[in-house]
């Protein structure tokens, strides 16, 4: 496999990873049409579980079948494709070698009151099925966080040991965080900064919004003119966070939203230098056809093409 000297710079940020971590690191940053630029998208599957089947899939009823978002993320030259045990499984045979894998390793469902995620897979699994890496949710704010975090050592600890990569999804939620604080300027920077704390060699965040949702932290932002005036800059700082951009921070997609509103966003993240996104339901709940477009667009966006 070729390595590029952009992936190669990136891999040297990983300075106490093993040669097989970096070799599922490299597989991911070059694979697909984003292969070697340091940039990469990622298909998320995992909605059926937080969301149940329906809310999922109705949209777009060709992706109930698992093989359909496989070959999604084949043709569109997607840098990997992350999902639930029972999603790889049911195509980890037909599309063994066809594109790097992240199993997650752990899921929630809307049907629970609490925060907190069942561990629903290992990393035993992870290597059965030929993964590159594994990922993993947590959720700072949370009454579960620190147990979320303990079970996060554990299996980052198990997986780096045999070569594989850990994605951390890091989303605040909690008692002491309303709707508007999850996403806010601070929180965002703060949860993906715990994320590389934890070892992650992938973070996945929210993009910010402009609001500041801690008091101390609003103090300093200020005293410091931090700057939140457009999400390009939120993004720059986010990543600033995750050791002066020394870690691969991608963003998600969210909620379906219309074309020229995920494109601006897109722009705003290549610009703010977000290494990517990982987009769901903004994907797979589209027509085929219309998602290998939208993706096609993104990934021009991120070229610089677009």
């Amino acid at each position: 496999m070729r390595v590029t000297q952009r992936v190669r710079k990136i891999l040297d940020w990983y300075e106490s990873d093993n040669p097989g971590t970096k070799a599922n690191l490299a597989r991911i940053l070059m694979e697909g049409k984003l292969g070697g630029s340091g940039r990469l998208v990622i298909l998320p599957v995992d909605q059926g579980f937080e969301h149940g089947p329906a809310r999922s899939f109705a949209p777009n009823p060709a992706a109930y079948d698992p093989h359909y978002h496989f070959q999604l993320a084949i043709d569109a030259g997607l840098s990997a494709y992350a999902a639930p045990l029972g999603m790889i499984e049911a195509g980890a045979g037909s599309f063994a070698g066809a594109l790097p894998l992240i199993l997650k390793v752990n899921s929630s469902n809307s049907l629970a009151t609490s925060r907190d995620q069942a561990v629903t897979g290992t990393v035993a699994d992870a290597l059965r099925l030929g993964c590159a890496a594994i990922g993993f949710t947590i959720y700072p704010g949370s009454d579960h966080a620190f147990e979320q975090m303990e079970e996060l050592r554990e299996l980052a600890a198990e997986a780096k040991s045999v070569g594989l990569a850990v994605v951390v999804w890091s989303y605040p939620r909690g008692p002491a965080l309303d709707k508007a604080a999850e996403t806010a300027f601070d929180v965002t920077a703060y949860a993906a900064h715990m994320a590389a704390l934890m070892g992650a060699h992938i973070i996945k965040v929210k993009p910010p919004s402009a609001h500041l949702a801690q008091e101390a932290a609003r103090k300093v932002y200020e005293q410091w003119v931090i700057d939140n005036t457009t999400l390009a800059r939120r993004v720059e700082h986010v990543v600033q966070s995750c050791f002066h951009g020394k870690r691969i921070v991608v963003f998600s997609g969210g909620e379906a939203k219309d074309l020229e509103g995920l494109y601006a966003e897109i722009r705003a993240l290549r610009d703010g230098g977000a290494n990517g996104s990982i987009i769901g339901r903004n994907t797979f709940q589209r027509p085929r056809e219309e998602a290998l477009a939208m993706l096609a667009k993104i990934i021009a966006i991120y070229q610089g093409r677009e």
